[in-house]
């Protein structure tokens, strides 16, 4: 099978994917230059990569030779199947232009979140138009199938519900350690991830855990507000900015327990990281969060917007370090059942099957002459 695999953002979630995919098909990767950068040491040099520069919103004319050379790539390639992660202002006016070939959509946020600034860039609508092109579609999280059923008119059967696949270094080259004392919210920061009721929880920990350190990472809001929350500013230690896959992989292996508060979600990419380190996650009962938490088996739920509980199952957790350690282990259970790379990847190849099908074409065999990677535009527009 050949498989055009598409996407603005999500670069290791992208890299993971046809990494897996190399061994059945043959499969072309577009990312944009910059957003790729830190991630092609893990590409497969199997894949066929061509990259593509991202424009700001405001140089149109940009936009448009970019769009250009997107099609112009993949009518070249002649996929039995395009995959489209999500979307993006500009080029969703062009899945028109692809649409001779089976078209798969994952759409990770069906509706725009709550203090995202860089989704409320594209309008709902323009989303919802390119949405509305793929044949199939993919989600991550339960939640998200009655938004993609009803407001965007899918029958049931077209919709998949897929796990996110697992991200994060797989190899785990520093030691896992547990302190019992440290708290990890690691992520983009924006307003729908809840961080202000994390810290407003640190008190009531604080006061059951004098030592408690609270690690904050990832880049997003304007962190100033959030430390002016903070009751014990020395108790946080906050890394603002873009977190490497190294000083990601200590953060998780370094924490006792990871922690989403979320206000919003329709599903999450570091839950799975922490399972992938044998952490338990403490989560809020929000979109898809649930089907990733197993309560009480693999971490805590707890409501959103609720500090006092949010204080109450982080210190329950603290204080019990076979409980950590159990829910650890069936986390990283639960990930091989369901997130690893061979797992996801199969089931996303049927619904690759049925967009084929659904077009009256005949699926292809899957096995194909391997190809080395090209990190060169070619046989393309300028870039």
């Amino acid at each position: 099978m050949k498989i055009a695999f598409i996407s603005y953002d999500f670069p290791e979630y992208c890299i993971r994917h046809v990494n897996e995919m190399a061994e059945s098909s043959q499969v072309l990767l577009m990312l944009p230059k910059s957003t790729a950068a830190n991630y092609l040491n893990l590409l497969d040099s199997r894949i066929r990569f061509d990259s593509f520069h991202r424009p700001r919103y405001r140089q149109p004319m940009r936009q448009l030779r970019t769009m250009a050379q997107i099609v112009y790539t993949i009518r070249k390639f002649k996929p039995d199947v395009v995959h489209f992660q999500n979307g993006h202002f500009f080029f969703n006016l062009a899945l028109p232009l692809v649409k001779k070939f089976p078209l798969v959509i994952s759409i990770h946020d069906a509706r725009q979140h709550l203090g995202d600034k860089e989704a409320r860039l594209t309008p709902q609508a323009i989303m919802d138009f390119g949405f509305k092109q793929a044949d199939r579609v993919i989600v991550h999280g339960r939640s998200l199938i009655p938004t993609v059923v009803q407001e965007l008119g899918f029958a049931p059967e077209k919709v998949h519900l897929i796990p996110h696949i697992a991200i994060g270094q797989t190899d785990l080259p520093h030691t896992s350690s547990d302190d019992g004392l440290t708290v990890l919210f690691f992520g983009r920061i924006w307003e729908y991830k809840g961080l202000e009721y994390l810290i407003r929880a640190e008190p009531r920990v604080s006061k059951a855990f004098p030592d408690v350190k609270f690690v904050i990472a990832g880049r997003g809001d304007a962190f100033d507000r959030y430390r002016r929350m903070m009751v014990h500013p020395e108790r946080f230690v906050v890394h603002n900015d873009w977190i490497s896959d190294d000083l990601s992989s200590e953060m998780f292996a370094s924490a006792s327990v990871v922690v989403l508060p979320y206000i919003e979600a329709s599903q999450s990419g570091v839950i799975p990281i922490a399972y992938n380190h044998e952490k338990p996650v403490i989560a809020t009962t929000v979109g898809g969060l649930p089907d990733i938490v197993d309560d009480g088996v693999t971490g805590l739920l707890v409501p959103p917007r609720d500090e006092i509980a949010l204080a109450e199952a982080i210190v329950k957790l603290l204080q019990d370090k076979d409980a950590r350690i159990r829910m650890g282990k069936a986390g990283r259970e639960k990930l091989e059942r369901e997130n690893a790379p061979p797992v996801v990847v199969q089931s996303t190849m049927d619904v690759y099957r049925n967009a084929i099908r659904d077009r009256g074409y005949d699926v292809p065999d899957s096995r194909h002459t391997p190809i080395q990677r090209d990190l060169r535009c070619q046989e393309m527009p300028k870039c």
